[in-house]
């Protein structure tokens, strides 16, 4: 199975141009999505789960027409929107069995397994009867994970899923995400660069609209080996980097600044070589559509 999508377009009624003529093909596994805020990556998302029309270009699932079929994608799609709402007065049991009957599982039993199953994975079956308004942000993240996974899906977007969720959490729902994925079509979109790598498969990074990459993370960080210095430095000394350097990054640590720049040659002596981090490949991409650097 794969998701196909060619030369997508859309522009908000405002100007803004949120996508401009995205082409890439995502296969079985987990998918990263990476990009800033406004780079477009929810208006992909939205327009991927059938949420809004695309002024042009085109999506197939297999032999599926997305934009044309959107009540056959809704059928096997699992979406988790960054801002997920819930009904304060029903408890999770009850809401995961009403979504279960609208993703047509019919029999009692097996909507009744099927839930207590998912409540399970996502840890939340000791609070099952509990109205969902008394639920945490973190819990209600949670329960927009398990409603997400329900009917089996074989595509599943996710939109920034771990906000709320403690690190054990994080890790327990990162793990549930890449047993699915080996047989799912997964698309993340997280902020945690480094997730991606540890995570996916692929990946692509968007910025202002346009695809900047599509590539395998440990391909794209290999690619970066011997290109990246770093330099502590003061504020004023890092301003006059940002001239002479492609800096790509600019972090506080342990009082100051440490710097790091992309090259393909060695910057100077007071410069050190580090390993690349996917977060580079990021940044370094991102860099002629934006300041990354900015303290």
């Amino acid at each position: 199975m794969q998701l196909v999508i060619s030369n997508l377009s859309k522009r908000y009624p405002n100007g803004v141009q949120a996508l401009n003529n995205v082409s890439f093909t995502i296969k079985e596994g987990m998918f990263g999505l990476l990009g800033p805020n406004g780079a477009g990556k929810s208006s992909l998302m939205r327009t991927i789960a059938t949420l809004q029309e695309a002024d042009s270009g085109s999506i197939f699932l297999d032999d599926l027409d997305v934009l044309n079929d959107k009540e056959s994608v809704r059928k096997i799609l699992g979406y988790l929107p960054q801002d997920f709402g819930v009904y304060p007065k029903i408890s999770s049991e009850q809401m995961l069995d009403h979504i279960a009957c609208l993703k047509g599982i019919s029999n009692a039993k097996e909507r009744k397994e099927t839930v207590e199953n998912l409540l399970n994975r996502v840890n939340l079956y000791t609070d099952r009867k509990k109205s969902l308004g008394t639920y945490s942000g973190g819990m209600k993240q949670r329960f927009g994970i398990a409603q997400a996974l329900l009917g089996n899906p074989k595509l599943i977007i996710v939109d920034e899923p771990t906000a709320g969720l403690d690190p054990a959490e994080r890790n327990r729902f990162y793990n549930l995400l890449s047993e699915i994925g080996s047989n799912t079509i997964v698309i993340l979109s997280t902020h945690i660069v480094e997730d991606v790598r540890t995570l996916c498969s692929d990946f692509a990074i968007i910025c202002k609209g346009e695809l900047l990459r599509h590539d395998k993370p440990d391909d794209a960080v290999n690619e970066l080996e011997g290109k990246i210095f770093t330099i502590s430095a003061d504020k004023a000394t890092v301003e006059q980097m940002k001239e002479q350097y492609q800096v790509i990054s600019v972090q506080m640590k342990s009082g100051s600044l440490s710097v790091r720049i992309y090259s393909d040659s060695n910057p100077g002596s007071n410069f050190r070589t580090v390993s690349p981090a996917l977060e580079d490949v990021y940044f370094h991409q991102i860099a002629s559509k934006m300041d990354v650097a900015t303290i």
